[in-house]
């Protein structure tokens, strides 16, 4: 089974480039790095794949010391003739197992600039801090991260419903078959081997396995980069109590009633963070542009993929039965997955999302999420309900110097006016929670007028 993603064609852009460095794709595992990139070779006359977590691989490295001859072994053990150089795309699966091969890779751009090198790997951001210099500027970066809600449908064959999607803006009409699917997908999540074993199965008996694999495979991974068992320890004991914090924001003394110190947990959350599986997103208490993040502050936990949460917390079967997954976990679960459909488009950056804080004994506000379009930062709030409820929200639109609002819910799109309770007039612009990939080019939209 073959899923289109949407960052195939940032592939193309930089097959195109006359620019092109080597282009290191970034994920988690089982986000489906290996299989995008066997779905680019098809675009080359020639494809050299190479894992170098077999030594028969690695060795062309550890034999070697300059690109030229690496190149040239690598060519005359595949039958290729050095000629077929801007014809071929060489791909280093698991090149964390190769510091050596990682530092390297700035040669590859200044001696061999006509090849096509892509690398990827496991774990990738605990081998680049053991690489003494690593090629800043002499590699790209791409991010893949678990399907979205757009390749979704593309996956499950719903090509009509995704053109309506796409439309802008999107039709009345389509709403309830969209928030339908937009269901099953909030259950299960956007894990390509989930998502196929449920094209063929189309039942959540049948996903345990592969949930249970996926999971035992992080805390595997993962504890291979732990220097002692009191970090393993620790490891394990947040990925067991991590999903129930999905509600709140956390503390990291004696997070999860345990008797761990801050700094221990603060540690081994850096290390799941590092791994792509559980980011740790901070405040701000910006009104406006650049946004600063607040690390004195209490972070929230944005989890790699919201099916295997749900899957943690044993909730699948009871969302089955919710018509409006809005209170789903204490209200969390929607304002999570929204995050998560936000995060799926940044192919190009890293940078974290933020919500928005204001902590006073008597006025404390918290807003979901903060957007930066050109000069403002607009608040968005996920939840459904009266706008009298935005008490939040409502905080933020009075003290920014601007009058754009979002909220994101379980209703049809609709732009309204409204006014906090202060007497601010402001616009708030309600989309449906399927739209989470398309907030930005909605809020430009909305700011500039064409909604």
């Amino acid at each position: 089974m073959r899923f289109k993603r949407h960052v195939f064609s940032h592939l193309i852009s930089w097959k195109e480039s006359v620019d092109r460095k080597p282009l290191i794709i970034r994920g988690a595992r089982q986000v489906g790095k290996t299989t995008l990139i066997k779905q680019f070779s098809e675009l080359f006359p020639y494809f050299i794949s190479m894992n170098l977590e077999k030594e028969s691989d690695k060795s062309f490295f550890d034999d070697f010391d300059d690109v030229q001859s690496i190149v040239e072994a690598i060519f005359l053990t595949n039958n290729l003739k050095i000629e077929h150089l801007g014809e071929t795309l060489l791909f280093l699966d698991e090149i964390q197992e190769s510091p050596k091969a990682i530092k390297l890779l700035r040669y590859f751009y200044e001696e061999m600039p006509k090849l096509h090198v892509v690398a990827a790997g496991s774990l990738l951001e605990f081998a680049m801090k053991e690489v003494s210099s690593f090629p800043v500027g002499r590699v790209q970066f791409l991010y893949l991260h678990p399907l979205n809600f757009p390749e979704y449908l593309e996956a499950i064959g719903q090509d009509v419903v995704l053109e309506q999607l796409n439309q802008l803006p999107v039709k009345q009409i389509a709403h309830k078959v969209l928030m339908d699917l937009f269901h099953r997908y909030a259950i299960i999540g956007g894990m390509p081997e989930v998502v196929k074993t449920d094209i063929e199965k189309n039942n959540l008996a049948n996903l345990t396995a592969t949930y249970e694999s996926i999971w035992g495979t992080y805390k595997n991974d993962i504890e291979k980069y732990t220097s002692n068992e009191t970090e393993r320890k620790i490891i394990k004991h947040i990925m067991n109590a991590a999903p129930l914090a999905l509600d709140q924001r956390i503390k990291f003394q004696g997070f999860g009633n345990s008797n761990y110190k801050s700094r221990e947990i603060g540690e081994c959350f850096r290390i799941l963070d590092d791994a792509r599986v559980i980011k740790l997103i901070y405040p701000t208490t910006d009104l406006k542009p650049p946004v600063q993040y607040d690390l004195k502050k209490s972070p929230r936990l944005q989890f790699l993929d919201s099916g295997l949460v749900n899957y943690s917390l044993g909730i699948q079967g009871q969302l089955l039965k919710m018509e409006d997954l809005s209170p789903a976990f204490k209200g969390a679960l929607i304002p999570h997955l929204v995050t998560q459909e936000l995060l799926s488009v940044q192919n190009i950056t890293d940078q974290k999302p933020n919500f928005w804080v204001r902590e006073k004994k008597q006025s404390s506000a918290e807003v979901d999420l903060v957007y930066v379009y050109e000069d403002k930062l607009i608040p968005i709030e996920v939840k459904s309900g009266a706008t009298g409820s935005l008490r939040s929200l409502h905080q933020f639109i009075d003290a920014a110097d601007h009058h754009y609002a979002v909220r994101v819910y379980g209703g049809k799109l609709l732009k309204e006016e409204a006014i906090t309770p202060s007497g601010k007039p402001y616009l708030l612009l309600n989309l449906p929670y399927y739209l989470g990939t398309r907030l930005g080019v909605y809020a430009q939209m909305f700011v500039e007028g064409g909604i």
